[in-house]
């Protein structure tokens, strides 16, 4: 699909996008608890469908009510799949569901898009190896076989958080105790706060022994409740954006008291208005490519933190990149920084292309509203915001959508 968006300045009021991140956390809560659980104000976005046809291939059943979900869970150690868990692209399901799936004794197998197969996975390799667990990826399917059983677990905290989400999820269940040793530096710590605050709704305890260590209980039973999906700050930094350039945005449901590491794009945006920061995104890596969009428009920027940027659906500050190069921008890419050079920023000179890479669409979408333009590969936006273009349309942004 390709979008064509005019110049304009927004101005209205939308409510924030439902977290994708809780969204995720919740329902997999949900499908371990031994009884019935409402998880409230779920989005549609492709990644949280993607969990829920995974849940449904481990055999719990669950019904849709508009925005709400209904959960008949079960122990994850009763777990029996009866078909393939298909992850489409999101790594959130695969990372978080390989060792809840891993619980009982039975096998299986996990299939995703082609990029993200390719994403890094040695951390649950590596796991499965040390415990005796089946593990095999031929880079179109990954094949797991427990049971994942209690004990002592090392993980790479500078990896990606979603690994020990993963075993978070998982390990309350086991029959006996459990440690994760974290080695440092962790990064995203916030994500590993979401996780076990999500479990925490359930009834589950799992305690910091100390800044690297996590305690986790065996034999805990998860207790079925009904939640409701906290706004998304990633997701609302896009329209956020808009404010920076002119534009009067009043995003709702954005909860004040969140623990959601995204919620520090307020200061980044702060900071990329008043100067040339130095901004490190090692714990926010999702607020890439906005910031960079931001610092192109503004005043330039140096970004540290930015090596996990290659990992995702793109290679996102290769990508920008070269979206940016098209409105006058130069951009220096190293290993764990990026720099965004001050500089005459004017239309773009050809169609953008979104990289199949709902960040970077919605980031290049911010800077067509001060140049117009279109994009190619818009779509990529269902991953985690559907009703993104719909938003900027009730903000005044005329926005047309177009197949070629």
């Amino acid at each position: 699909m390709r979008v064509k968006i005019c110049r304009g300045t927004a101005r209205g009021r939308i409510a924030a996008p439902a977290s994708k991140s809780m969204a995720h956390r919740l329902l997999l809560c949900a499908a371990m608890c031994e009884g019935e659980s409402r998880v409230r104000g779920i989005s549609s976005c492709e990644d949280v469908l993607a969990t829920l046809d995974c849940l449904q291939a481990l055999g719990i059943e669950y019904s849709k009510e508009g925005n709400d979900v209904k959960i008949r869970g079960k122990n994850p150690r009763q777990y029996k799949p009866s078909a393939p868990l298909r992850c489409r692209e999101s790594g959130s399901t695969l990372r978080f569901m390989l060792p809840i799936a891993m619980m009982s004794g039975h096998t299986a197998v996990f299939y995703g898009a082609e990029g993200l197969m390719a994403r890094p996975m040695t951390v649950y390799e590596e796991l499965c190896a040390a415990h005796g667990l089946t593990y095999i990826n031929d880079g179109e399917s990954i094949v797991v076989k427990g049971p994942l059983c209690g004990g002592d677990y090392t993980v790479a905290g500078n990896v990606s958080s979603q690994f020990i989400s993963g075993l978070l999820f998982a390990l309350p269940s086991a029959k006996s105790d459990s440690t994760i040793k974290i080695t440092p530096p962790i990064e995203s710590r916030s994500y590993i706060e979401l996780t076990i605050d999500a479990l925490g709704s359930f009834g589950i305890d799992i305690h910091w022994s100390d800044e690297y260590t996590l305690k986790i209980a065996g034999n805990q039973k998860l207790r079925a409740t009904d939640v409701t999906v906290e706004g998304d700050y990633s997701g609302a930094a896009f329209p956020a954006a808009l404010n920076l350039f002119s534009g009067e945005v009043a995003i709702d449901g954005l909860r004040e008291d969140t623990i959601q590491g995204d919620r520090v794009y307020k200061k980044y945006y702060d900071m990329l208005k008043s100067g040339v920061p130095t901004i490190h995104i090692g714990d926010c890596p999702d607020l890439g490519p906005v910031l960079f969009a931001v610092a192109a428009a503004k005043n330039g920027g140096i970004f540290t933190g930015t090596k996990r940027l290659k990992i995702k659906e793109s290679d996102r500050a290769a990508a920008m990149a070269e979206e940016l190069k098209k409105f006058g921008t130069s951009v220096s890419v190293y290993e764990d920084t990026v720099v965004i050079y001050p500089a005459e920023f004017h239309a773009p000179s050809e169609v953008l292309f979104g990289h199949n890479d709902h960040r970077i669409v919605m980031s290049l979408s911010i800077l067509l509203t001060l140049t117009g333009g279109e994009i190619d590969g818009a779509e990529a936006v269902s991953k985690s915001y559907p009703e993104f273009f719909d938003h900027l349309s009730e903000l005044g942004i005329e926005v047309t959508r177009y197949e070629i």
